[in-house]
């Protein structure tokens, strides 16, 4: 018998009109986004408990490569240890409490320029300084072992860094539950960035951001570029926990279309500059369409033949020929796109071989109405070609703003608009559609927290 795969779960989930909203808010109260009240609250309930992505580990690539992780005015130090392990310390030194990084770096050590107390990479107190004190640090600190760098839980799970700045916090893979295993099938860990991966202010409160990449039912308004390639009459709900995924099945035509070079077209139509990952697949899958065309160019496929399963077959075989293991990616996986929302922050569309990244987190000035937004583009590559083709994170300048391609820019415009709607103090909630699931589950889980 075949193995199970992870991802059939999402294959085999329900269709969005066969889902169980019971336990779901379809009505959302608008204060979340603008009440400076809720903003704190959501700092002490939320943000100091939750386990949420700092960066990625390649990031910090060697010993004592290290960067700042900031969320609301808290301030965390990530580090690259001689073993090759990331760890996490709160920024603040135990002598005085000074901050003794910002920014991005590369140390031996940390050494606080205030007393010139110093650190190793695995938070050790190494040395402080007593130049009129001739006795031991222990007669002169007390009990060096006691007075590391406060130590926070870090893990690392598909190439990101999570921190959770709640030192009692449950393991990562606690958190994750059944979502971990899915997304482990993909090695994501092995991505890496390029073309897109940028950080900007959005002035809109974090959720907004979410929000919008939690649901599809916006494609027929915003984005009617993509209506003829995703068939959202089938979309699927896929609910692992505190977290989730919808899929949609990426043809332009049904599969019992017994006109086989519409099928062939729909592929062939794609808007390549939203999906870039794609571009490798098709010389494979022209190769397969030509083997099925009869002398006059007509198309005669067997049966249980169809452009979608070719696509599939060519997907499989060009990353499996590249050096990528899809063996644990179904058929689904190597065509469809999944769109994922890993609670709190974080949404991923992703299929086998690439995926887009959007990452969005309050603004550390406290403003309820701003936020950042990290939105970054992700290939496997073979490893030789990795450095070669890394794009690096780019800050956009305060008031600045990047052009994304056509989706991207399309949802990055409308945000804004909402925030300035949603505080308006008469519209009180929300109401939402029986098509946006993921919504519905983000502000329910989020409510227990806030609870």
């Amino acid at each position: 018998m075949p193995t199970a795969r992870p991802g059939e779960c999402i294959d085999t989930a329900p269709h969005i009109e066969e889902i169980d909203y019971s336990d779901l808010k379809l009505q959302v109260t608008t204060d979340r986004y603008y009440s400076p009240e809720y903003h704190e609250r959501e700092r002490e309930q939320l943000w100091m408990r939750v386990w949420q992505v700092a960066a990625r580990a390649d990031e910090l690539p060697e010993a004592g490569d290290w960067m700042e992780y900031r969320i609301f005015d808290q301030s965390f130090v990530l580090v690259r240890g001689k073993d090759g392990q990331i760890r996490g310390f709160v920024n603040a030194c135990r002598h005085r409490g000074n901050a003794f990084c910002e920014g991005k770096g590369h140390s031996p050590r940390f050494t606080c320029p205030y007393h010139n107390w110093s650190y190793g990479l695995d938070g050790q107190l190494l040395a402080v300084a007593k130049p009129d004190f001739d006795g031991t640090v222990e007669e002169f600190v007390g009990n060096k072992d006691e007075l590391g760098l406060i130590r926070v839980p870090v893990e690392v799970f598909a190439g990101f860094i999570f921190i959770n700045p709640d030192r009692n916090a449950p393991p990562l893979a606690e958190f994750l539950g059944e979502a971990g295993p899915v997304l482990e099938a993909f090695h994501l860990d092995e991505m890496v960035p390029v073309g897109m991966n940028v950080r900007e202010t959005i002035n809109c409160n974090w959720k907004v951001v979410m929000d919008a990449f939690y649901e599809s039912y916006h494609v027929q308004a915003v984005h009617p570029e993509l209506i003829p390639i995703m068939d959202l009459s089938k979309e699927r709900y896929c609910r692992l926990g505190n977290h989730g995924a919808t899929t949609v099945p990426f043809q332009g035509t049904d599969e019992a279309e017994t006109d086989h070079s519409k099928q062939i077209e729909a592929f062939r139509n794609i808007p390549k500059p939203n999906f870039p990952g794609l571009a490798e697949v098709f010389p494979r899958f022209e190769e397969l369409v030509a083997s099925y065309s009869k002398p006059d160019g007509s198309l005669a496929f067997p049966e249980g033949i169809s452009g979608r399963l070719l696509f599939q077959q060519a997907a499989r075989e060009s990353l499996t020929g590249k050096g990528l293991d899809v063996s644990g990616l179904t058929d689904n996986q190597m065509s469809d796109f999944e769109f994922w929302s890993l609670f709190p922050n974080v949404y991923i569309q992703l299929r086998a071989g690439e995926s887009t990244v959007i990452i969005a987190r309050p603004h550390p000035d406290g403003d309820p109405n701003r936020c950042y937004w990290r939105v970054a583009h992700y290939i496997w590559l073979p490893p030789e070609e990795r450095d070669a083709q890394r794009t690096e994170m780019t800050d956009i300048p305060e008031g600045g703003h990047v052009p994304y391609f056509l989706a991207l820019e399309q949802d990055f415009s409308q945000m804004e608009d909402q925030q300035k709607g949603l505080r308006n103090s008469s519209l009180t909630h929300m109401t939402l559609t029986r098509q946006e699931p993921k919504v519905a589950q983000f502000h329910t889980v989020l409510d227990c927290w806030m609870a």
